[in-house]
């Protein structure tokens, strides 16, 4: 294994934190695929660090659901499989959409702007369809919606499902393009309720209704004899 380069991150960070960064980077971009050992000597050696502060970072990753640690065996990272996915779509769509109503009233018209302007970047990708990059702007684009939410903890969970759903799934749109057209339309819908001052729980009920299309979409793509979707508010 090659000696890692220097992570960017804070001086300040201590040095589980380098390590927990490091290794969740390398699970994001499947350097370290679902299975994979992780040799804690070799990863300590890397970063220039006693086996300490990765055995910590390890413990936070398994917490996340990212790693899995076995008696006798060691650490590995997680496998994947659709319920595991489930549950993390279903999670999100409750947690992200309450969050989503607890920031509106906090949004203000640059946020708004921004939200537009992303989606609009989503837009324009739909033709010339990359799953990776569409992610990765209906992420930044649901960020900006949730982000002053003012309920550090409700915000702390939600980021974190966003994290574990990289893992499990490098991108649901790859499994069901077509289901990325009726998404950006669902944006501009959430950003007019916002925009308009609709009900709090109108703006909670889009947003969730948005998430659990696209696990529903999924779901009868990669199940079609099953009837699951989320259950009803």
């Amino acid at each position: 294994m090659t000696p890692a380069q220097p992570v960017a991150e804070p001086a300040t960070q201590s040095k589980s934190q380098r390590a927990y960064h490091w290794i969740k980077q390398r699970i994001a971009e499947q350097e370290f695929t679902p299975g994979y050992r992780l040799v804690l000597g070799s990863i300590a050696g890397d970063l220039d660090m006693s086996v300490v502060p990765v055995r910590e970072a390890i413990r936070q990753l398994e917490a996340e659901g990212l790693v899995t640690f076995e008696r006798n065996v060691g650490a590995h990272v997680s496998m994947v499989d659709d319920s595991q996915y489930r549950d993390s779509m279903q999670a999100l769509s409750i947690m992200e959409g309450a969050a989503t109503a607890l920031a509106a009233r906090r949004l203000d018209a640059s946020d708004l702007r921004r939200a537009r302007e992303i989606n609009e970047r989503m837009i324009t990708r739909l033709d010339d369809f990359d799953p990776r990059a569409f992610t990765a702007l209906n992420q930044e684009f649901h960020g900006i919606l949730f982000a002053r939410c003012a309920n550090a903890r409700l915000l702390d969970l939600v980021n974190a499902e966003w994290n574990r759903l990289g893992h499990l799934r490098d991108s649901t749109f790859s499994f069901v393009p077509g289901r990325a057209h009726e998404s950006v339309r669902e944006h501009e819908q959430i950003v007019a309720l916002i925009e308009q001052d609709a009900p709090l729980g109108d703006i909670e009920n889009t947003a969730r209704r948005h998430r659990s299309a696209t696990l529903d979409a999924y779901l009868v793509h990669e199940h079609p004899d099953e009837s699951l979707g989320l259950p009803a508010l």
